[in-house]
């Protein structure tokens, strides 16, 4: 049962940027529902995707463990699950939980329903979904300086060069799970991101039954937005790219979707006035804050995280 001490969240988004939110939303909550981005086709995914007609397992791995059991048993299991072989052979680099779904798939067993077992062994905290009914790739086009290139796959897109031009899932208009529509229509608050935004936040907004079902929810949305938005970042597709045109290809993809809440590091404002209208254009409120692990790092701290997140949901600690 939610309540407003414990209400229903809804996470968008897909590795690491994802991990980081989940682990700071469980401390507020224990109703969260991970709605997981399934398009990756790199490292130990896309090898398996190569062999298998499954989703990719990675980014599903990465938010069962964020959402594990805070004991000995569910934390042990965690690690298990991120465990990476290290070898001269076949297995090196494969995660044992990627593993580990990928065997309850190929044995026929529905994907949620796998998903929900390994759940079950980590006891975890809520409910992991994927964002689509079938695996997903990703095709996008770039304008790189006047030369427009075309990309297909999680990988290329997110390191590719250039300004987005377009961005497309294959297969085109995929079906949402019903699962992941009913928690959104039931949740209270939806976060968004952070994450590589073309290959984990924006692919979200490209399913239209879950673009309709996020804008006609009552829940209140805040996007997280990530920590690399400078020219000066270094980090693959980011460079470049400010904070401001990562919310404005955020409506372009969701253009009647309303955003209640915004929250930029505080070193990501070199347009701070634009960015603020921006905001209120969506008719949301903005929130900067200090969202680094130490200065420079590209990477969210959990607890600053928990901190600016508790302060807008109007809760506190869970237990």
């Amino acid at each position: 049962m939610s309540s407003e001490k414990n209400p229903r969240v809804i996470c968008l988004g897909g590795g690491h940027g994802l991990a980081a939110t989940l682990t700071a939303v469980r401390k507020i909550t224990t109703e969260i529902t991970a709605i997981v981005t399934v398009a990756d086709n790199g490292g130990s995914s896309g090898r398996l995707r190569d062999e298998f007609p499954i989703f990719p397992p990675g980014d599903l791995r990465m938010a069962l463990a964020a959402l594990c059991a805070d004991d000995q048993w569910g934390r042990s299991w965690a690690e298990i699950l991120q465990y990476r072989f290290t070898s001269n052979g076949p297995l090196n680099g494969h995660a044992v939980g990627n593993l580990l779904l990928a065997a309850l798939w190929d044995r026929d067993i529905d994907p949620v329903q796998g998903l929900d077992r390994v759940a079950d062994l980590l006891k975890v905290v809520g409910r992991v979904l994927p964002m689509a009914s079938v695996p997903l790739d990703i095709e996008a086009t770039f304008d790189d300086v006047g030369k427009i290139h075309h990309v297909r796959g999680q990988v290329e897109v997110a390191t590719a060069k250039g300004k987005l031009k377009s961005l497309h899932l294959v297969p085109p208009n995929p079906k949402a799970l019903p699962d992941a529509l009913k928690a959104i229509r039931e949740a209270q608050w939806i976060t968004v991101g952070p994450g590589s935004w073309f290959s984990s936040v924006l692919p979200h907004f490209l399913v239209p039954e879950q673009l309709q079902a996020l804008t006609n929810t009552a829940a209140k949305k805040i996007v997280i937005l990530n920590l690399d938005s400078h020219p000066e970042a270094q980090a693959d597709e980011f460079a470049g790219y400010t904070a401001v045109e990562h919310l404005e290809m955020l409506r372009e993809y969701a253009p009647t979707m309303k955003i209640d809440h915004v929250v930029v590091d505080q070193y990501e404002l070199s347009d701070s006035q634009r960015l603020q209208l921006l905001v209120e254009s969506f008719g949301g409120t903005l929130h900067v804050a200090d969202l680094r692990k130490s200065p420079g790092s590209l990477h969210h701290d959990v607890e600053k995280l928990f901190s600016v997140l508790s302060h807008i949901m109007g809760q506190s600690l869970v237990g």
